[in-house]
This record gives C-alpha cells, structure tokens and sequence, in this order.
C-alpha cells in the first residue's frame, strides 16, 4: 500500500509539473504564431509551427534513448542539479513579478511587438519566409525547455514515455485552446503557473540530488509532496515580505 501511494505520488507531481511547464512555454509561442498568422497569413505560421516542433520532437528522440543508458544514480545527481538552477531561476522571476520589482509577462505586448515587426518588414510575395522564420523561432526556441523539462524528469523518474504523452497532450491543449480564444492569450495567470512550475521543478530537483547522493528520503516518493509544501510556504513568504517591504518603502518616501 505504501510502495502504491509513492508511486501515485512521484506520478501526479511529475504529469503536473510536466504539463505546467509546457503549458506556459507554448502560451508564449502561441502568442508569436497567432501575431504571424493574423499579420502574415496562416500558411507560413503554421509551416513554421510545424517544421519548430518535428525539430523539438527529434531531439527528444535522439536524446531521450541515450540518456536512459545513464547509470541511475548519476543521472538524478547530474539532473537534479540541472532542476535544482532552472528551477530558481522560474522561481525567481516569479517572485519578483508578484512581488512587483519586475514587470509581468505580458501576452497583448509581445503580441503587439510581433506585430508591428512583421508589419515594418514588408509583405513578401510567394512564400513569406520573414513569417516561417519568425514562426518557427518563437515555437522552437520556447520549445527547446519543454524538450529540456521533458528528457529531465522523464529519464530521472524513468516515465519518459510518461513525460513525452504529457508534453503531447499539454501542445494540444494549448492548441485548441489557443484557437478558441484566438489572441486573448492575457487572460490566462502565466506568473502564477511559473510560480507553480518553479516549485515543482526545484522540489524534484532536490529530491533527485539528494537521491544521487544515496540519501534516504523518508517515505520515498512521497517526499516530494513535503518539498512541495516546503518550497511552496517559503515562495510565499519571500513574495509577502518583499511586498511589505515595498510598501514600506512607498509610504516613507512620500
């Protein structure tokens, strides 16, 4: 029963963290393929589209085999490190945007600026390669930490296969969804995804560092879930004092 409930635990937070993390990279790619699609025309957008992601996917399939063969132990040192500094820097960037030292990711801005690029270069007669281009670098380009988020924890919780599936669905979802709401992509709380994702990541980064280095967790998987709550309470204690002390700061300085 205990061994049911870890697994099921290491599981759940893996799909969520992979589905989050993939969710918000392609919310942004989204946003440079609608700009290009409603500018440009669809054609281009949606060859780029296409051309970024068997691009992506073909550096999952070259890579993920390879990193199985890695010996497990040093695969989750090596990967928890990984997790542990692109985790803190999700982390950090979220905190500073909820706290209000840094400007949130605005979706209307990039999608504006896009725009406006496209409309500056001139529209090309024939194929628009300014648009695949475009379209093609802000799929990729997001894509590449999804292909990063998807080899990590799938090869380290060995559920890649797992991961991959979620990755899928997660670009499908976005899709859909994307094609529904057209460029009302502002409306969807990216800060707050990234904050959960960077949470998540650094708890199995930590999980899987310490298990590189043969610690014993208590409660096996399960530990990940008290990493979770840990890293959670300690976000947003750090988002509440910087708050206050801003506020602080505001009411002397006028």
């Amino acid at each position: 029963m205990l061994v049911a409930t870890s697994v099921s635990s290491s599981a759940i937070v893996l799909v969520g963290t992979v589905f989050l993390a993939c969710a918000v990279e392609m919310v942004e790619a989204l946003t440079i393929v609608v700009a290009v699609g409603h500018t440009r025309g669809w054609r281009s957008a949606v060859e780029g589209t296409v051309v970024a992601l068997a691009a992506l996917s073909a550096l999952v399939g070259a890579f993920g085999p390879a990193l199985v063969h890695v010996p497990l132990t040093t695969l989750r040192l090596i990967v928890g490190g990984v997790l542990l500094i692109f985790g803190m820097q999700w982390l950090r960037k979220a905190i500073l945007r909820s706290s209000g030292l840094k400007a949130k990711h605005d979706e209307d801005a990039i999608y504006e600026a896009t725009v406006a690029q496209l409309r500056a270069s001139g529209v090309e007669r024939g194929r628009d390669q300014k648009a695949f281009v475009l379209a093609f670098k802000g799929v990729f380009l997001e894509g590449l930490e999804v292909v990063v988020a998807v080899l990590t924890l799938g090869t380290s919780a060995h559920r890649l296969g797992l991961a991959i599936v979620v990755a899928a669905i997660a670009i499908v979802v976005v899709g859909v969804v994307g094609a529904i709401v057209a460029k009302q992509l502002s409306n969807v709380p990216e800060n707050a995804m990234k904050m959960t994702v960077g949470i998540l990541i650094v708890s199995f980064g930590t999980f899987w560092t310490g298990e590189g280095l043969k610690v014993h967790w208590p409660g096996s998987d399960a530990a990940l879930l008290v990493f979770v709550a840990l890293y959670g309470l300690v976000t947003w204690m750090l988002v509440t004092f910087i708050r206050r002390g801003e506020s602080a700061r505001s009411v002397l300085a006028s």
